[in-house]
C-alpha cells in the first residue's frame, strides 16, 4: 500500500490534471489519517472533482527602448549649479565630521593600547587579560580604518564635483 502525506496528495493531485487516479481514505483508530492510491480495509473512497485549469495567456514581448540624454529634463546651468553647491557644502560638513571622529577614534585606540587589561588571581598577583586587551585594541583600530576609509570616499566625492 502507497501512502502519501496530505500536502504531497494535494500537490499531486493539483500537478496532475491529466492522470487520473483512485484515491482512498482511511482513518485508523488513533485517528490517523492516510491516504493511498489503492484501496485498504475501513478506507473509503474519495470522490474528487477535477481541478480547474486554463492555458496560459502569453505576455506581449517587451520592447526594449533606448533611453537618451535628450529623454531627460534639463534643468538651467544656475539651478546646477546651486545644487552642485549644496551637495559640496554637504560633503565639506561630513568630512569635517569624519576628520573629528578620526581624532576621537586615533585618541581611542592609543588608549587602548595604553591601558592593559588587568585581572587578580585568587592568590592576590596581578596577571594580564590578553584576549580582552586584544579584543579592545582591535575594536579600536576597526573604527579608526572606518573613519579613514570614509575620509577618503568623501576627498574622492568632492575631488569629482564640477
Amino acid at each position: 500500500m502507497k501512502s502519501f502525506s496530505l500536502p504531497a496528495l494535494l500537490m499531486t493531485l493539483a500537478m496532475s490534471n491529466i492522470a487520473h487516479a483512485e484515491i482512498y481514505k482511511r482513518v485508523d483508530k488513533d485517528g490517523r489519517v492516510t491516504y493511498s492510491s489503492s484501496p485498504a480495509k475501513g478506507a473509503e473512497k474519495l470522490q474528487l472533482e477535477p481541478l480547474p485549469t486554463m492555458k496560459a495567456q502569453s505576455a506581449p514581448p517587451k520592447q526594449r527602448t533606448r533611453t537618451t540624454s535628450e529623454d531627460f529634463p534639463r534643468v538651467d546651468s544656475e539651478t546646477q549649479s546651486r545644487r552642485d553647491d549644496t551637495r559640496r557644502k554637504i560633503l565639506e560638513d561630513e568630512l569635517a565630521t569624519e576628520e573629528r571622529a578620526l581624532l576621537e577614534a586615533r585618541t581611542k585606540l592609543q588608549e587602548a593600547q595604553d591601558s592593559p587589561e588587568v585581572y587578580k588571581g585568587a592568590n592576590g598577583q596581578t596577571y594580564r587579560n590578553m584576549a580582552k586587551y586584544e579584543e579592545k585594541v582591535n575594536a579600536a583600530e576597526d573604527d579608526l580604518k572606518s573613519h579613514e576609509k570614509n575620509i577618503q570616499s568623501l576627498k574622492s566625492e568632492i575631488s569629482r564635483l564640477k
